[in-house]
């Protein structure tokens, strides 16, 4: 199953469904690919380095256990394992279904069993015309009876990898984007820090994500250059996020997608816009 999202009338995303994927990707829609308003694709999906990276996506690593992620799943004590606990994501329901955006129940399934709850919601919006925003927000909720808990490889003992939640794979070029925020510059300073937004740069193109509520942007940001280039708002950093029984976490992001290298005060006006 595809969507295309369109932007002013011309088409920017397309959304996949794909049930064939492998199970040890940890199959869930995705966005892909992503273009600036120029056409320039800024989204990767299958990567030979990570094939479980899926353009867009929202994708946690730990759920009570059972990887969301795909790939291997990292052990205290052991490191990356191979193990049959992944989970999917699957499609229930279109709430909505515009040409600019739509909303969508989804059950994040393992083992036979429905472990979340998701309502997605994702719209598209012009901002110049050189620049367009993705309006992302997830809320997964605990349907069952027992608690849960959200985490990440950080969380079971891989320091800074505290990655799981929303993500964006995007495209490897010769040379690593640049990452920035307002007061930094490059992944060591960013990586593991908040910000208000945080900008990847690439050959011609240009993503800045901002965070949209106060907890959005009180999750560090996962920032990747040199080995592959990605960026994600992370659920779990150093703390599991517990998930009571009929307990619902909200998250949203906003990513401005633009061609060229738009200058800092460029970006926080374009940032200021999306979320206005």
């Amino acid at each position: 199953m595809t969507v295309l999202l369109h932007c002013s009338g011309r088409p920017v995303a397309r959304y996949l469904h794909r049930p064939d994927l492998a199970a040890d990707l940890s199959p869930r829609p995705y966005l892909h690919p992503v273009t600036t308003p120029g056409g320039t694709p800024v989204t990767e999906e299958l990567p030979e380095d990570h094939l479980h990276h899926l353009g867009v996506s929202v994708a946690v690593p730990d759920v009570e256990g059972h990887n969301f992620w795909g790939g291997r799943t990292f052990v205290r004590d052991r490191g990356p394992v191979e193990l049959d606990n992944h989970g999917v994501q699957r499609h229930d329901d279109w709430k909505l279904r515009d040409p600019d955006g739509f909303v969508e129940d989804l059950s994040w399934r393992a083992d036979g069993r429905e472990l979340l709850r998701e309502r997605r919601t994702v719209a598209a919006g012009e901002l110049t015309p050189t620049a367009w925003a993705l309006d992302f927000t997830f809320s997964l909720t605990n349907p069952g009876p027992a608690p849960l808990s959200l985490g990440s490889p950080a969380t079971n003992g891989r320091p800074g990898a505290g990655y799981g939640g929303f993500f964006w794979r995007a495209p490897k070029e010769a040379a690593a984007p640049a990452a920035f925020t307002q007061d930094a510059e490059g992944e060591e300073a960013v990586h593991g820090r908040t910000a208000d937004w945080l900008a990847l740069r690439g050959a011609n193109w240009t993503l800045v994500f901002a965070g949209a509520t106060g907890e959005t942007r009180r999750d560090p940001w996962f920032v990747r250059t040199e080995e592959y280039p990605g960026v994600g708002s992370s659920l779990a950093w150093r703390e599991r996020l517990p998930l009571p029984p009929g307990a619902t976490v909200v998250r949203r992001v906003v990513t401005v997608v633009a061609d060229g290298a738009p200058d800092r005060g460029e970006v926080d006006s374009l940032v200021r816009r999306a979320l206005s």
